[in-house]
């Protein structure tokens, strides 16, 4: 199998996980403008891989995503400028638009995505791990909700997902003060789900969860996060009437089939891609 070839993203599959890392370390993962269109393109491509079923992100060097590029922040002004006032506003709103994507690609990816998250995780690596299915962190880990320093409104997704995974008020303190929290207070926010002491241990875990995922019916993973998806911005009836008609779709299927003849026959269950 021939997989997608990045300039600032390393990408692996095996056992039907991919692993997919921010690889510009010597610039502490920073997002510059290539590795916002690259992470599109890598959902783009776990959406629609058979083979892979789950996907971790996680950060090459000592932290795991310094946030966007200082670089690309300062190009914005030339890459938008236009001696009409309203036209200049249409192409930052459209630039905006499109840093989104590249994030809400992660959350519209039918697989389920986890970050495994080490040292710093900073302006838009918040975004982007506020954007996947699970999060686990290193207790060397550091988060900061920093776009206020910058004289920034947060625009690519934390404002809008971070109140639904840690609640309003915290997220209101983090988004007004920029004040870090650490991997513990991370883990006691539910920010993450278990912070674990060292890198190695991190990824250790983290794809442990990956291969237990991998190993369940694919087409009933994919339906969870997507109805889980939905209810959550949905009132529980609307939620219940999605996966009431979800299931009459799909509930009969080959891995229905697989997960009861291993039942009876108390065999690990093979499921087709």
């Amino acid at each position: 199998m021939s997989l997608p070839s990045f300039s600032t993203l390393s990408l692996t599959l095996e056992n039907h996980v991919a692993q997919i890392t921010l690889n510009r370390p010597e610039r502490a993962n920073a997002m510059n403008e290539a590795m916002w269109r690259e992470l599109h393109e890598a959902m783009r491509w776990l959406d629609g891989e058979p083979a892979a079923r789950v996907a971790v992100i996680s950060g090459n060097g000592a932290h795991f995503c310094a946030g966007i590029d200082l670089g690309m922040l300062m190009a914005v002004q030339g890459r938008i400028q236009d001696d009409c006032q309203g036209r200049q506003a249409e192409k930052l709103r459209a630039l905006i638009i499109e840093l989104q994507d590249s994030l809400s690609a992660i959350e519209h990816c039918r697989k389920p995505v986890i970050a495994a998250i080490h040292g710093s995780c900073v302006g838009g690596g918040l975004d982007l791990v506020a954007a996947c299915d699970l999060r686990y962190c290193s207790e060397d880990a550091v988060f900061c909700l920093k776009e206020v320093d910058l004289g920034i409104v947060a625009d690519v997704g934390v404002l809008q997902r971070l109140p639904k995974i840690i609640g309003d008020g915290r997220t209101r303190e983090l988004a007004f003060t920029a004040r870090e929290v650490g991997g513990r207070d991370a883990a006691r926010y539910g920010l993450v789900s278990q912070c674990l002491p060292d890198r190695d241990s991190l990824l250790m875990e983290v794809m442990s969860i990956a291969d237990d995922i991998a190993a369940k019916p694919p087409l009933t993973v994919r339906g969870i996060k997507d109805n889980l998806n939905f209810a959550r911005d949905h009132t529980v009836a609307e939620g219940l009437r999605y996966v009431a008609t979800w299931n009459a779709a799909m509930l009969v299927s080959k891995d229905l089939e697989a997960a009861a003849m291993a039942h009876i026959t108390k065999q690990a269950p093979k499921f087709r891609d």
